[in-house]
C-alpha cells in the first residue's frame, strides 16, 4: 500500500521520497527492524554519510520506543528511515506487515515523519561484507543488524541527495 498519494506530514508513514525531504530537514535515524533486535544508523548533519549507531534488543515496544526517542533526542533526530523488508519480486509478507505496523506505533508516540524504505538484500550485503571483512561469526552476529541499518540508512541518502 504506498501512502504517497496523500502529502506528508510530521507524524505520518510516507514512501515518497521527496515528501519526506522537504519536511524532515536534519539528521536522520535509519531502523533495520528484525524480530530480535532493531539495528540503528545516524546520518550525519549534512546527511551524506551513514554510520551506525545501535542495536536494541527487542523487549516491549514501549521499552524499544522509549530508547528510540531517547537516541532521537540526543542526536537532535528529524525523520526516521524504517527499513520495510519487501519480497524479491515486490510484493509484501508477514515481516512487512509488522514493519508497518511498527511505524504506525511510532507514529502515535511521535510526530517524527518516517520513510518507509525498500530493504531489499541489505542483511545478505551486511552479511557479505563481514565476511569480506574476516570478521567471526560471533562478531557479525553482534554488528550486523546495526551495519543493515547503515546500508539502508545510506541508501535512501543517496537517494535524497539524487546521487544514485
Amino acid at each position: 500500500m504506498n501512502q504517497s498519494a496523500a502529502p506528508a506530514i510530521p507524524g505520518r508513514t510516507t514512501e515518497d521520497q521527496h515528501e519526506f525531504h522537504a519536511i524532515a530537514a536534519g539528521r536522520l535515524i535509519g531502523i533495520d527492524a528484525g524480530t530480535k533486535t532493531l539495528g540503528l544508523a545516524l546520518s550525519d548533519v549534512r546527511r551524506t554519510i551513514a554510520s551506525p549507531l545501535e542495536t536494541i534488543r527487542r523487549t516491549k515496544f514501549t521499552a524499544d520506543a522509549v530508547r528510540l526517542f531517547a537516541l532521537v533526542t540526543e542526536h537532535s533526530v528529524a525523520g526516521l528511515v524504517l527499513g520495510l523488508p519487501r519480497n524479491m519480486d515486490g510484493t509484501e509478507g508477514p515481516r512487512a506487515q509488522a514493519t508497518r505496523a511498527l511505524a504506525r506505533n511510532l507514529n502515535k508516540m511521535s510526530p517524527l515523519p518516517i520513510l518507509l524504505w525498500d530493504e531489499r538484500l541489505t542483511t545478505a550485503e551486511a552479511q557479505r561484507m563481514l565476511i569480506d571483512a574476516d570478521q567471526t561469526r560471533k562478531r557479525r552476529a553482534e554488528v550486523i543488524d546495526k551495519l543493515a541499518a547503515t546500508i539502508i540508512l545510506q541508501s535512501a541518502l543517496d537517494r535524497l541527495n539524487n546521487k544514485d
